[in-house]
């Protein structure tokens, strides 16, 4: 789904990404892991083109678009869930979710599968997204992203400051986009819809674990280890992430 080949970064003189190459295989989700600052985030806005590559190629589904601006990229069918959610808050819930929309030019209805992952936003459709609390925050993010009915969906932290009860919905629903299966009667639609690519960036080492078909750890701007998700306590994948 997402092909990424020598990609490098600099901000400055600082060569914050060296040479990555990685693939992300259709409807799994993988896992990039590494301590802060080193070029995770970076990554994921030169993936979304809000930082241009200084070389390197990003091909999904075959098409190349290294050199596309960010709403061209989300229109070849990728969504981004940023760090801190960056939803707008004196929109409404349902303002906010049809910024989705624009992804797609004369789309006028909302997924139904929004609100079959999170009943809470269609109960709070006209409350601010300002006055939601930062879980349901973060699902409005999720959502807004969804709307697009992307390929490909980027997570970048999305438990960072969540309560653990939300965590586990954001869970729930990145395994039911993954899978092509309902976990719950609520949401058996979405096993007629197709699988989403899943690209997790995460601290929550086991939330990682507990969602990832394979797993990247990044140092210094390179990819020091890959492998699969089961193999990530053998592999000692925690012990990398220690200060």
């Amino acid at each position: 789904m997402l092909s990424v080949a020598d990609l490098n970064q600099y901000y400055g003189g600082s060569h914050i990404l060296r040479g990555l190459s990685f693939e992300l295989p259709p409807g799994k989700v993988t896992a990039l892991l590494g301590r802060n600052g080193v070029g995770k985030t970076t990554l994921l806005k030169t993936l979304m083109g809000l930082v241009p590559a200084a070389s390197g190629s990003v091909r999904i589904g075959g098409e190349d678009i290294s050199r596309l601006p960010p709403f061209r990229r989300a229109r070849a069918g990728i969504g981004y869930v940023p760090q801190g959610r960056e939803i707008f808050p004196r929109l409404t819930v349902e303002e906010n979710l049809r910024m989705g929309l624009a992804a797609r030019p004369g789309r006028t209805q909302l997924p139904e599968r929004i609100f079959e992952l999170f009943p809470v936003l269609k109960q709070m459709l006209r409350r601010r997204g300002g006055d939601l609390s930062g879980g349901q925050q973060q699902q409005l993010a999720i959502g807004r992203a969804l709307a697009m009915e992307p390929k490909l969906m980027i997570f970048d932290e999305p438990t960072e400051g969540i309560q653990p009860s939300i965590i586990k919905d954001i869970e729930r629903a990145i395994r039911v986009l993954a899978e092509r299966k309902a976990i719950e009667n609520a949401i058996e639609s979405l096993a007629k819809e197709g699988a989403v690519t899943i690209l997790l960036v995460e601290q929550y080492y086991d939330f990682a674990r507990s969602l990832a078909d394979q797993y990247l750890v990044m140092e210094r701007g390179e990819l020091i280890a890959r492998g699969r998700g089961a193999d990530m306590d053998r592999d000692g994948v925690r012990a990398m992430l220690a200060v």
